[in-house]
């Protein structure tokens, strides 16, 4: 075989893989998958054994499939009771309100819906917009408050905190004296059963500390590039190799849940990191 012709094989295989890499990457970045976890704990009364609550976050204005109907198909075959949204429903830098209340009013329809901020809500001065559309759909906007979800008179506790970069700069400012603060304003000490929805899972210490049962959060984008064996490259507020990139983290009864999110922000594109929407399943440990 002459050397022009061992050039073209190299060139035509080179051509074939970077070809397979292109397609395989757009494919991921719009087949949405669901993810499922089953979260026990001898704190969670029996009326919630079962309890299923679907997790959405960092949509960024995505629309997977028209007018998000892959999405909102999704969520209606998971048959959640509640849907938990935490944060970047939009993107600062493409901001569409009206992509974001579509796609809420949709999920409305199928079961009631909580809400709470993330760092790109702060930055945009459509957010007061965006929260009375959703407050005027009966979206429960959880604006730094604790509420009880009841079932056969029995509750458990659900808390979520708007993204600390409403109260100091993101990239610099202290999110964790924030979060300590938020956490000590609207937590109670009594041994009712304690869901959180947090946009930051970097934070995870300081919810841990308070005793929150299961953390719902999102921002880290899992990891936006996810390598084999090693997890995401990098991730807002965390930097390289991200601790709290994607799935389950525990630490003694605390659990936190991280969703990889549906949509991109600054870069277009993610790999090998199918975006995803929760599936959680609440069991009452005997």
């Amino acid at each position: 075989m002459t050397v022009k012709k061992k050039r073209i094989i190299v060139l035509a295989i080179v051509a074939a893989i970077l070809l397979t890499l292109v397609i395989w990457t757009a494919w991921g970045n719009t087949a949405l998958e669901l993810n499922t976890y089953t979260i026990s704990s001898d704190r969670l009364p029996e009326v919630f054994d079962g309890y299923r609550i679907a997790h959405v976050s960092d949509l960024h204005n995505a629309e997977m499939g028209k007018n998000n109907e892959k999405l909102l198909d999704m969520l209606r075959d998971a048959e959640p009771d509640i849907i938990a949204i935490t944060g970047d429903l939009i993107d600062s830098r493409n901001t569409d309100i009206d992509i974001a209340l579509q796609f809420t009013k949709a999920a409305m329809e199928i079961v009631p819906c909580y809400y709470v901020t993330g760092n790109h809500e702060a930055r945009v001065s459509e957010y007061d917009e965006l929260k009375a559309g959703l407050t005027e759909q009966g979206v429960v906007v959880l604006d730094d408050e604790r509420i009880e979800l009841e079932l056969s008179g029995e509750t458990i506790a659900l808390l979520g905190v708007n993204d600390p970069s409403f109260q100091t700069d993101y990239l610099f400012g202290d999110s964790e004296s924030v979060m300590k603060n938020k956490l000590q304003e609207i937590s109670d000490a009594e041994n009712e059963f304690t869901i959180l929805l947090s946009h930051r899972p970097e934070l995870f210490e300081v919810y841990a500390d308070n005793d929150m049962d299961l953390v719902l959060s999102g921002h880290a984008h899992g990891g936006q590039f996810r390598l084999p064996f090693v997890g995401g490259l990098v991730a807002p507020n965390q930097g390289l190799f991200p601790k709290y990139d994607a799935g389950l983290y525990t630490d003694e009864n605390t659990n936190m849940i991280v969703s990889k999110g549906i949509g991109n922000s600054i870069l277009p594109f993610r790999f090998n990191n199918r975006p995803e929407v929760i599936l959680i399943e609440l069991n009452k440990d005997i």
